[in-house]
């Protein structure tokens, strides 16, 4: 099971660790906010030295009823992190976080390999299509409405059957204009109560079923610090837990803030599966 980036072949059946990086003043995750490029490039070579195959930039928050940004200053906020991180890591493969077709473009212009859609084109119906002229890898996500709505569309009859049938008909949508490289993200907290984001999990490794690699991104969400009654700073433990279960539920790459223990933890699971 193999992605094309940038012409380089990644295996993803050996699991890999995507890096979250966050150029946003309002992420949910205040561990993970840089706003300077000393901060920025200090902290990409340290998920790279720590094992991260991936880096993903985002410059819109994405946490509910989070606050609209225009187009203008999401790709003022992104593009010069993707030039300035390519300058110094010219290998880095970098994925772009938006729903947005042009600042994916521009994206892929400036030398990102990957987009990473929230909302799997629905809220851009232009987006198919430029990730099909670039031929890069996308992974696609499940969410119901946006960011701002998300929180009221949590009603489902079986949810993982209509998980199933959302990517079947995405899936279809994207090979039709010629993407080939799609990668499945099950959005947990997106348009998902508590309860709801534990039986996905559950129940993840139905999504195999699609024959696409698999993303989780759990990486301290409040589906991790609710249960547990903390915040999304003291979230670390319990997001290393539910990324191993991820990874006994069949994930590809794990989506993080902190790449040296997911790192790990995808070591320590091949060590044990390649005993048994």
């Amino acid at each position: 099971m193999t992605i094309n980036c940038l012409g380089q072949l990644i295996d993803l059946s050996s699991p890999k660790v995507m890096g979250i990086l966050n150029v946003t003043p309002n992420s949910f995750y205040d561990g993970n906010r840089y706003n300077s490029e000393n901060l920025i490039l200090a902290q990409v070579e340290k998920m790279l030295r720590e094992g991260a195959t991936f880096i993903d930039l985002g410059a819109y928050s994405s946490k509910p009823n989070a606050e609209l940004v225009s187009e203008e200053e999401e790709v003022l906020r992104l593009i010069p992190v993707v030039q300035s991180v390519l300058k110094h890591f010219p290998d880095t493969l970098l994925s772009i976080d938006t729903f947005r077709s042009h600042v994916a473009k521009i994206g892929l212009d400036s030398g990102a390999a990957i987009i990473n859609d929230i909302s799997a084109g629905t809220m851009d119906e232009n987006m198919f299509g430029v990730v099909a002229h670039f031929h890069a890898p996308y992974i696609m996500m499940h969410m119901r409405g946006t960011p701002q709505t998300m929180t009221g569309l949590t009603h489902y009859e079986d949810i993982v059957k209509e998980m199933l049938y959302y990517f079947s008909d995405k899936i279809a949508k994207a090979r039709s204009v010629g993407i080939n490289d799609l990668i499945i993200d099950p959005g947990f907290g997106f348009a998902k109560t508590l309860d709801q984001n534990y039986e996905v999990l559950q129940k993840m490794e139905l999504f195999q079923n699609l024959d696409y690699p698999i993303l989780a991104g759990i990486s301290r969400k409040s589906m991790v610090y609710k249960v547990l009654e903390s915040s999304a700073d003291e979230a670390l433990n319990g997001t290393t837990v539910l990324n191993t279960i991820a990874l006994s539920k069949g994930a590809n790459i794990l989506r993080v803030h902190d790449v040296k223990e997911a790192v790990e933890s995808v070591k320590l699971f091949e060590r044990m599966t390649a005993s048994l």
